[in-house]
C-alpha cells in the first residue's frame, strides 16, 4: 500500500515522501492518526507540485540548519549529576540534554536528539537531527556534582 506521509514519522520516512507499508499499519494506524494520505495519481501530482514550490524555501532552511549545527558543535556541555564514585544516582536522558541546550539558547526538542539513557560519569556523544538532511555529533561529559 503506497502513502504519502503529512508529518515525520520515525523509522519509516519524512513528511511528503512516499513510503509502502503493509495494508494493516496503513489503514488502521498511519491514516487515522493523520500521519498519511493515500498516493493515489491525482495526489502524487498535487505533492510533485507542492515540492516544486516549496524547493527554493527549503535551501533556506538547510543553510539555517547547518549555522545552528556549527554553533552546537562550538558548545562545551558539561552536564551535573548526583554520583557515587561513577555512579548516577539516576540517570541523563535526551530530555536533560534539550535543558542544557535551552539554557544555551538552543531550543530543540528532545525527540529530535538521540543519546540514550547513561548511568556513568564520562564523555558521550548525542546526535541531534535539525533536518532530514542536518544531523550533527554533538559531545558532552557528565561529571560528578560535588558535595
Amino acid at each position: 500500500m503506497e502513502l504519502i506521509l503529512k508529518q515525520d514519522v520515525q523509522n519509516l520516512g519524512f513528511k511528503d515522501d512516499v513510503v509502502t507499508v503493509k495494508p494493516g499499519y496503513g489503514r488502521n494506524f498511519l491514516i487515522p492518526q493523520g500521519m498519511a494520505v493515500l498516493a493515489t495519481p491525482s495526489a502524487k501530482k498535487v505533492l510533485a507540485e507542492n515540492l516544486k514550490q516549496k524547493a527554493h524555501k527549503e535551501a533556506k532552511i538547510v543553510a539555517d540548519a547547518k549555522a545552528i549545527a556549527e554553533a552546537l558543535k562550538a558548545l562545551d556541555i558539561k552536564i551535573t549529576a548526583k554520583a557515587g564514585g561513577e555512579k548516577l544516582f539516576g540517570s541523563v536522558t535526551n530530555a536533560d540534554i534539550a535543558e542544557v541546550l535551552e539554557k544555551n539558547g538552543h531550543a530543540i526538542d528532545k525527540k529530535f536528539i538521540t543519546s540514550g539513557i547513561v548511568k556513568r560519569t564520562g564523555k558521550y556523544t548525542a546526535s541531534v537531527r535539525l533536518h532530514r538532511d542536518v544531523i550533527v555529533e554533538l559531545p558532552y561529559e557528565i561529571i560528578a556534582e560535588q558535595a
